[in-house]
Parts: structure tokens; C-alpha cells; sequence
């Protein structure tokens, strides 16, 4: 495995890091992040993050909330485990054994991209049953420009062949295609943000990590699978969102009329980091609506 993120150096100013914990569950050594009290709310960022994603929300939510977020497998200062365990359903069952080590049960879920399809597929297990889930910006269904047929041998092949990530990762972490990449999500975020995510794309494990969970994904089941979704979701899009068409939400929409739509105009794929403040309220909201509903 090609060489990972050092805490000591890497995460010397990491957001929050005063949080931070190592945690052994599913086999494998997991960073986590945990602050606040209250009723538990985890927090699952997307493919090539970690929870630095989530720097800007956390404060807001502890007070409120004991607030839950890990490092994915194979992110950040997580290990990358086998690639069973990379997979849709291996990362959801991952992401339970931590959480039973924990001893935490998430009354509410909210998840980025591709860690709100953890989130669901979870829930459809009965690995969690929260009161509210709360997408950002989820990858729930199969892309269209990306059918998983063409791209998962490929990000197989690139795994396979451990120079490809150190290459990767050295052209990732250059300021101009660093650039690129942040520009196609359709966000613009802070120059903390953009620092921090120079530091984990310029990683060739954490780019070994991102590639493996490709590799090993698909969404056909899980979208097949959603209109059995229980748990009351709340879909918030960025209107701007160049990674995952907002269209996307519309449609799971439609599968779960319970569901509820909410819109950030003007923001891409990282509202969340955009306007964080937004984004808490928003969670906030739904969980209020969730309590009201419980009570009901």
C-alpha cells in the first residue's frame, strides 16, 4: 500500500484535531473525530474527503448534538482495508462495527456524496435506524456519464499498480490541477479548505484509498433498493453542482414522496463547506422536524 497520510506532520493542524481519536474496529485502525453531547449524530463524508470536510459544521452541531465523524476507510487517517470492505455494502458494514465499538447509536445521519449512499444502504440493512437522514449533495444513483462497467475495471487497474497512485497524487496535489479539480465540483471554498485538500490528494495512500473504494462500488443495487427506505430523508442540493446533477434528488424524490427537497442556489458539490452556517441550520431544521414527528 502506497505510503499514507502521518499524523504528526500531516495532521498537525488538523481541524478539530484536539477531538480526534484512533479506533481499531472491523480490523482495521480508524481516525475519528467525536465533540459535543446530546443525542448522537454521525457525520459520513464523501469519496477523496475526510472530516476536515466537516470542519466548518462541528462546532455548530456540538452544541447540540455528541457529533460522530470518521475518516472513511482508506480516507484520511483511516487504514485501507481489503477490498471486500471497499465496497458499498463492506464500507456500510465497516461503518457499523465502528460505530458498535463506540457504542453509539446515530439518532440522526448525515452524509456527503457518496457517504450519503452509506448512510441509506445502511438504514436498508437495519445497521442504523435513525429519526432523520440528511443528504448533501448524495450519490445514491449511478451516474450517467460514468457507467460503473468502463470506470471500475479501470480504478482496479490503477490500484493495482502502485505507482499510478504516486503519480496521481503528485499531479492532484499540484496548485493548477488541485485548481481543476476543486473548480469541477462547481464549489469555491476557503483557503483552509483548499490547503487541507492539497494535503490529502498529494497523499498516494489516500489516493489509493479514494480509488480503491471506486473500484469497488456500484449504485445499481442501491438505487433499485431505495424506494424501501423508511427513514424520512432530507435531499439539499447545491444548484450548482457539477459532480452530481441536482436532477438526481428530483428523481429520488419522486421514489419517496415522504422525502423533503431543499435547495442552496448558487453552491456546487461542497455547499456544506461553502456556507457551513447554512448547512447546521439546515440539519437543525430537519432534526426538529424529526423530533416533532416522533412525538406525533
Amino acid at each position: 500500500m502506497p505510503s499514507t497520510l502521518d499524523w504528526n506532520k500531516d495532521g498537525a493542524n488538523w481541524p478539530h484535531r484536539n477531538t480526534s481519536r484512533f479506533v481499531t474496529a472491523a480490523g482495521f485502525k480508524w481516525h475519528v473525530q467525536i465533540m459535543g453531547t446530546g443525542p448522537t449524530l454521525l457525520l459520513l463524508h464523501g469519496t477523496g474527503a475526510a472530516t476536515h470536510s466537516w470542519r466548518g459544521m462541528m462546532n455548530g452541531l456540538a452544541e447540540h448534538f455528541t457529533v460522530i465523524s470518521p475518516d472513511l476507510p482508506g480516507h484520511g487517517f483511516t487504514d485501507t482495508p481489503g477490498a471486500s470492505q471497499m465496497s458499498l455494502p463492506g464500507m456500510s458494514r465497516a461503518v457499523g462495527q465502528l460505530l458498535r465499538k463506540l457504542d453509539a447509536t446515530p439518532e440522526i445521519a448525515v452524509g456527503h456524496s457518496a457517504g450519503a449512499a452509506i448512510l441509506v444502504r445502511m438504514c436498508l440493512d437495519d445497521i442504523i435506524a435513525p429519526r432523520m437522514l440528511i443528504s448533501f449533495n448524495g450519490a445514491m444513483l449511478p451516474l450517467a456519464n460514468m457507467p460503473n462497467e468502463l470506470f471500475a475495471p479501470l480504478a482496479k487497474l490503477m490500484v493495482a499498480i502502485p505507482l499510478v497512485s504516486h503519480i496521481a497524487a503528485r499531479q492532484a496535489g499540484s496548485p493548477k490541477a488541485l485548481d481543476r479539480l476543486l473548480r469541477g465540483t462547481g464549489s469555491t471554498i476557503d483557503a483552509e479548505g483548499v490547503a487541507l485538500y492539497a494535503r490529502i490528494v498529494g497523499s498516494p495512500g489516500h489516493v489509493a484509498g479514494a480509488l480503491a473504494m471506486m473500484a469497488n462500488w456500484s449504485l445499481r443495487t442501491l438505487a433499485r433498493d431505495l424506494r424501501r427506505l423508511t427513514v424520512p430523508l432530507t435531499l439539499v442540493t447545491g444548484s450548482g453542482d457539477r459532480t452530481i446533477p441536482p436532477i438526481d434528488a428530483a428523481r429520488i424524490a419522486t421514489m419517496l414522496p415522504s422525502s423533503r427537497l431543499i435547495s442552496m442556489p448558487g453552491l456546487g458539490h461542497l455547499a456544506h463547506e461553502e456556507k457551513p452556517a447554512r448547512a447546521v441550520d439546515i440539519v437543525l431544521e430537519a432534526a426538529r422536524v424529526a423530533e416533532a414527528s416522533c412525538v406525533i
